[in-house]
Order: C-alpha cells, then structure tokens, then sequence
C-alpha cells in the first residue's frame, strides 16, 4: 500500500521535530532505515531523534549516530520523552504496534503525524501516512524510494548509504533471497552515492569472536536435529548453552540459515529458552510460507521466507509443536 507523497511533502517542507523509532530487538534493516532516514531529515532542516525499544547488536556501532539512540530499556523516560514531544513519528520496519512493546500505547496516544514506512505482511491501520510494500527486500530499500519521490535523491551520500546497503545485506542475506529488480536497482544507485559494498560485507559478516565460532560449532555439533522424511531442521538452545557460551544480543545471528546450505532442507527453525519465554526463527526456501508456521503457531508472523514468533512455556513444548506443524506444511519426501 503506497500512498501518494504529496500531502506527506508539504508537510515536511518546514522544520518539524521528528522521532523515528523501530521493532524490539533491532537488526540491521531496523537500525539502517531509522539511522539512514535520520541523516537525510536533519539534512531537511528537521529536529530528529531515533528510539529503540531495546539494544542494538554492536556489530554495527559503524553506523553514524549509533550511540545516540535512545533506548527505552535503558532509560524509560527519555524514549517516552521523545515520542510525547514529537510532532511527526516514523514507525520504521515493524507492522504493529505490539512489536514496540509498551512504547505502543504512547505512540497510539499521541497526537504527532504518524508514517509507517514498512515491509512485513498485514500491517496495521494506526498511522495517516503508509508506505507499505511487501515485495520489497527491507525497509532500507523503501526508504530510498521515499527519499527518491521526495525528490532528494541527491541527498543520499556515503553516510545515508552505508545505513540503507546495511539494511539490504542483512535482510536478503548479502542477497541471496528476498530479491527484486528494484533492490539491486537502489543498490545499484548506493553504489553510485560511495557505498564500498565489499567493506560493508566484511564488516557484517566478518566481525565474529572466538566464542561466536564456538558457539557455532556446538549448534552445529550438538544441538542440530533433522526431520528427513519433511526436509527440515531445527537448532535449539537452552538456558544453560545461554550461560555457558555467555550469549549476548546478535550472537546468534544468522546461525539458522546454516541449516539451508544443506540441499534437502526446505524449512528451518532456530529455538531459543530465554528467561521467561521460547523464541523460534524460522527460515525457508522457495515457495513455501514459514509466516504462515509461525502465525499460527507461535503468535509470530513476517515474511514468507522468514519470520518468527514466541511462546510461553518448556523448550521441549515448542520443539514439539515445531514438529508437530511440519507435515502440515511440508509434504513427505519420496525416499
């Protein structure tokens, strides 16, 4: 659903005070939409500030204004702040209001001009202005376009680059899925702006600790399952992998695509026992809708190759019941 830009420009065309804000639990496309949007706003003449519900992963503090992001774990009433003073909000990479947890309420109360600017299905109807496009790879690639039917397209430098190339490397996985002409299109016109993609990719994909390889090998070792006759897989970790490994936040990024490398995987999940709930990720190849697995599952939702969801209850519950939805996705493979 993408609206005209029209009464969204004449409103932006005097200085505005404006908080950006994205999902729990930022990844790379959340922080480079919001960051990236940032930089081309205060280049605008407008008073900009980004709030995250929870941390960052510091493998891309690279990212200008990386440190400046309020965070509301870490100070409540600074991210409330933020938003209550706000006369524009931009909800960036999320298509709910529960996926900002108790910063939901606020931005429902508020009074600010609220645009959404966002990939993921079924999004909800709680802003004026909605740019919302589920074919795009990530919100960074919408943000361009935004940028782009603004009309400043030759705003967009190294800088605002850099975060908006993060976003498309971290949501196709360096792009190898969630693709479309477009994406190499605005990746293509970064390129042109000063992006060095090859720094990019070896910031991003090699940055790993010691640990984080051992951690690796262990998933893959000894916490890996198969379900041949279906074509998928799952990782799991328990509390106690938590401890020993001393897994941090986007430690574990990344670790459930391994289980795609092997040909006859289909679907593949990633299982985690956190403190007080069960996380799964899911991934899949092809044709085959994993959003459908985790909504109807897992509370969870996303896009169709990729999503995620979570549950209350015992580990082995959720193993399970991943189990049990497999064939109810997948059809037996013929031996």
């Amino acid at each position: 659903m993408m609206e005209d830009i029209t009464e969204l420009k004449s409103y932006l065309s005097v200085p505005r005070d404006i908080t950006l804000i994205a999902h729990r639990n930022p990844d790379g496309d959340a922080l480079g939409s919001a960051l990236g949007l940032r930089l081309y706003l205060e280049r605008k003449g407008h008073f900009v500030k980004v709030v995250m519900p929870s941390e960052s992963p510091n493998i891309f503090s690279y990212l200008p204004h990386f440190y400046d992001v309020v965070v509301f774990d870490l100070s409540h009433d600074n991210a409330r702040a933020a938003l209550k003073e706000a006369d524009c909000i931009f909800c960036l990479d999320f298509n709910g209001l529960d996926r900002v947890d108790k910063l939901g309420a606020t931005i429902q109360e508020s009074e600010a001009v609220k645009v959404l600017i966002d990939h993921h299905l079924d999004p909800e109807p709680f802003v004026d202005h909605m740019f919302s496009d589920t074919e795009a790879s990530s919100t960074c690639e919408l943000v361009y376009n935004f940028i782009e039917d603004m009309g400043d397209a030759g705003l967009v430098d190294e800088k605002i680059g850099n975060c908006l190339f993060t976003g498309l490397i971290t949501d196709t996985g360096s792009f190898k899925y969630n693709t479309r002409p477009n994406t190499y299109t605005v990746a293509a016109k970064l390129k042109i702006a000063g992006v060095d993609d090859y720094l990019l990719n070896d910031t991003i994909s090699n940055s790993l600790k010691p640990k984080n390889l051992r951690l690796l090998g262990h998933c893959l070792a000894n916490r890996m399952e198969i379900i041949e006759e279906y074509g998928a897989a799952y990782i799991y970790l328990t509390k106690k992998d938590y401890a020993e490994f001393d897994i941090q936040r986007g430690d574990t990024e990344g670790i459930v695509n391994y289980l795609l490398m092997m040909k006859s995987i289909k679907v593949a999940a990633f299982i985690t026992q956190q403190p007080s709930i069960v996380k799964i990720s899911l991934r899949s190849k092809g044709d085959i809708s994993v959003q459908k697995i985790a909504s109807e599952n897992f509370n969870g939702g996303g896009h169709k190759n990729a999503s995620g969801g979570a549950q209350y209850g015992s580990l082995t519950d959720v193993i399970n019941k991943f189990k049990k939805a497999i064939p109810e996705h997948l059809p037996k493979l013929e031996v």
